[in-house]
């Protein structure tokens, strides 16, 4: 049988570890935000696509292309936004179970882990990296700052660098999770 002081002790660790457990709702706040945010880049997207419709006839095909690039940068950041807001949601604050059964359910929703949504993150920003330099790629003349462009491409392999050397940890984190279970199975 427990004292009562060690009793006393069990309530309050149990009831500090419910607030800890409880505190996660604090994210959902500002994944509520990203939703803003989501909405926010929308606005700008049908604001650069109205821009390039009305303008199309007068453009060449460099601005098409750029206004092209730009709705695609537009729609990337999208895209990683939403991933951020399900993928954090359901690791960090709970199931969403409105989509559990709904045939638009995304594949991957439920399944990225905190090692999947990193991959999917840096993945993400190194593609609108690209874009940004696909897009400095067809304004670049003589004039161009070509310190400016210079940082751009290093910031760029950085992200690419970046995003390797996260694909080498997890892949680690995965053979050496593999060894780990296969250790403890040899062992029983």
């Amino acid at each position: 049988m427990t004292s009562a002081p060690e009793s006393t002790l069990v309530k309050i660790e149990h009831a500090g570890e419910r607030f800890l457990f409880a505190s996660r709702w604090f994210l959902a706040p500002l994944y509520l935000g990203m939703v803003v945010a989501l909405v926010l880049i929308g606005i700008k997207f049908f604001q650069e696509l109205w821009h390039l419709v009305t303008h199309v006839l007068e453009a060449d095909g460099n601005d098409v292309v750029l206004g092209t690039l730009a709705l695609l940068d537009l729609a990337l950041l999208s895209n990683l936004v939403l991933i951020v807001i399900f993928a954090g949601y359901e690791n960090f604050v709970s199931k969403i179970k409105a989509a559990r059964n709904s045939e638009d359910r995304p594949a991957w929703m439920g399944h990225v882990d905190f090692s999947g949504l990193k991959m999917k993150l840096i993945g993400s920003i190194v593609a609108i990296s690209a874009i940004g330099l696909l897009q400095d790629y067809f304004t670049y003349n003589s004039d161009s700052d070509h310190t400016v462009q210079f940082w751009r491409i290093m910031l760029h392999l950085t992200f690419v660098i970046s995003g390797l050397l996260f694909a080498v940890m997890d892949w680690l984190g995965e053979k050496r999770l593999a060894l780990t279970k296969q250790t403890h199975s040899d062992e029983l």
